[in-house]
């Protein structure tokens, strides 16, 4: 007899991460006293603490709270209306409705970063249940965490900079472009709590967003005005993920129904286009997922090469480029494989996204510390030029790559390619979408030619 499929706990109510560093005290103790007891919120504190010495952040945070404050325990559940303290010496994650404490890394060499550590393991395993906070502190701990939540549809806070003891950690998130609300502690509290009785957090509770048929007509609504004023067309994309996205955008502005929000959507000129970037979801880093480009090293740039005349150009496309990192890491890529010597051959990288706000970012070629503190020395020395808070792409790579703006459902494609990466942009299109662009992407290629998929994507029902 077969068992039965396990089914994963979900949390009915949001979670939230909270970290800080050096002045971590004063900040946790300022929110948790401005802070409701009854949010129906899980709070999670991390703090960088000394690993020799016993943390006594439970017994002082006691005091400002009537919430039970708990240190946490390998294997403890979650429950709304409670505080969670981080013992020293220590790191965490969340697996379903349990924390589990895990053996803090010193081996590495690598800075202990436990506020990331925690707030990335938080998106990963609740999604938009997640809420990411970064208090005073030094350093840039936190900053990924709190892109990894913006992306799967959570909120990020940090507290406004110039209230913290410490600003670095805030600013850093600020920098990223991974920041919904940078707020003065008692506006955060007050914040955090009126999101946690919002209809966002209602789909947590088994109900769909914008369900109903009336909600779904105004929903219809929108579409057509961000297909009149931003030109694009949401009507090919799947409706729960630009739903769960526009009641995000509606709780960010304490919105409670669609037709007022349709209302304000007409009496604000920029609120389009601030939803249309609300509803792109921009997920990439430098050399994601580093088996790809070992295999793009390995088997696909040989076969590229292969005998190439020198006048015959290396054409490849990234589409859905997002903030332009993978377009870099493809130019990295391809310049370390042909070695130190001038390309044999020009080589013309097309990077396109939707989103207009992306291409400027792209092209600007500025990546905060936090974004490139994965890559090697060497490919730091080589392909980057330090800058005031974080590197800039160089000259000879930026040269090779060309940013525009481009709608995959309408546009015209890039043709003669030798190399198309579409990674995690058509999970979001319905299927006559994703099978008129893989049509497409084989009608670009020549031949032979390579088209790189994310991991969840494929090209089932195309044999040919």
């Amino acid at each position: 007899m077969e068992e039965s499929p396990v089914v994963k706990s979900r949390p009915s109510f949001p979670i939230v991460g909270i970290g800080a560093s050096a002045g971590g005290l004063e900040s946790f103790t300022a929110l948790l006293k401005a802070m409701p007891t009854n949010t129906g919120i899980a709070f999670v504190i991390i703090q960088h603490l000394d690993p020799t010495h016993e943390s006594y952040l439970r017994t002082a945070l006691a005091k400002s709270t009537t919430m039970p404050v708990i240190e946490i325990c390998h294997g403890i559940k979650l429950v709304a209306n409670q505080v969670y303290v981080l013992p020293s010496n220590v790191d965490l994650e969340i697996e379903e409705c349990e924390l589990h404490i895990i053996p803090r890394d010193t081996t590495s060499g690598a800075l202990h970063m436990p506020i990331d550590t925690f707030l990335k393991s938080l998106a990963k395993n609740c999604e938009q249940r997640a809420i990411g906070v970064v208090l005073s502190g030094n350093g840039n701990d936190g900053t990924e965490g709190l892109k990894a939540i913006k992306n799967e549809g959570g909120f990020t806070f940090v507290q406004e900079p110039s209230t913290a003891r410490n600003p670095s950690m805030p600013e850093s998130a600020i920098l990223a472009h991974v920041v919904d609300f940078s707020l003065p502690l008692p506006q955060l509290a007050q914040e955090l709590s009126f999101l946690a009785q919002h209809e966002y957090y209602d789909e947590l509770k088994g109900v769909e967003p914008l369900s109903s048929q009336e909600e779904h007509q105004d929903f219809l609504k929108v579409l057509l005005i961000l297909k009149r004023e931003q030109n694009v067309d949401f009507g090919e994309y799947k409706d729960a993920t630009v739903k769960r996205r526009l009641v995000r955008r509606m709780a960010f502005l304490r919105i409670e129904t669609l037709p007022l929000y349709i209302k304000y959507l007409q009496e604000n000129p920029q609120e389009p286009h601030t939803l249309l970037e609300d509803i792109l979801i921009h997920v990439t880093s430098f050399f994601r997922d580093p088996e790809a480009f070992q295999k793009l090293q390995k088997k696909v740039f040989p076969q590229l090469m292969k005998d190439r005349d020198s006048q015959s150009p290396i054409r490849i496309w990234v589409a859905g480029c997002s903030t332009g990192e993978e377009v870099y890491s493809l130019v990295i890529s391809l310049l370390e494989y042909l070695g130190e010597s001038s390309p044999r051959c020009p080589i013309q990288v097309f990077g396109s996204d939707i989103s207009e706000k992306m291409i400027e970012i792209c092209r600007a070629g500025f990546y905060p510390d936090t974004l490139v503190k994965g890559l090697s020395p060497e490919r730091l020395k080589r392909f980057f030029v330090k800058v005031d808070h974080g590197y800039r792409i160089n000259k000879v790579v930026r040269d090779l790559c060309v940013f525009v703006r481009h709608d995959l459902a309408r546009d015209p494609p890039f043709s003669r390619l030798d190399l198309i990466t579409c990674r995690n942009v058509l999970i979001y299109f319905d299927k006559p979408l994703q099978k008129r662009l893989m049509s497409t992407f084989h009608y670009c290629l020549k031949e032979p030619g390579y088209l790189l998929l994310g991991r969840t994507e494929n090209v089932s029902g195309h044999q040919h």
